[in-house]
């Protein structure tokens, strides 16, 4: 009888902050990847970094914030080397109850135009911690093939 061992190899965790992010303020990443798994932090309608500015909130509608949020999760996904078709799950988290007819069409929208093969799972959620003036937060989870 032949014995077979396997090599075991630690895969490297690796933090991801795209360009047009500002650096997180607390001790977390925007994305993390390891190996073929990509975790993308909870993202907000925030607007692309501007040295020196705090950041701003793409506007005060759930369309204009939302809309920035998914550019934001899509910057992440990319910098990991993911696409939206890479999105096993995807969860939604607003502050309002009354938001989400508008969200899921506004989110049916944007993915049909992404062209997606088939899409991610989703689940969203009322959630009433955001920071004042942002209604929308997002974060995915991605298996690159």
């Amino acid at each position: 009888m032949t014995e077979k061992t396997e090599k075991t190899e630690k895969t490297e965790k690796t933090a991801l902050t795209p360009k047009t992010h500002t650096t997180p303020p607390a001790k977390f990443s925007h994305g993390v990847k390891k190996g073929n798994i990509l975790q993308v932090a909870g993202q907000v309608g925030f607007l692309p970094a501007e040295e020196g500015k705090p950041p701003t909130p793409a506007g005060p509608t759930l369309r204009e914030q939302t809309l920035q949020t998914l550019a934001n999760v899509r910057a992440i996904l990319e910098e990991g080397g993911a696409t939206w078709d890479d999105a096993m799950m995807i969860r939604v988290y607003l502050t309002d109850v009354d938001h989400f007819a508008e969200m899921n069409q506004i989110y049916n929208t944007y993915f049909e135009e992404q062209g997606l093969t088939a899409p991610p799972a989703a689940r969203t959620t009322v959630y009433v911690g955001l920071p004042a003036g942002l209604l929308i937060e997002i974060d995915a989870l991605a298996v690159l093939s």
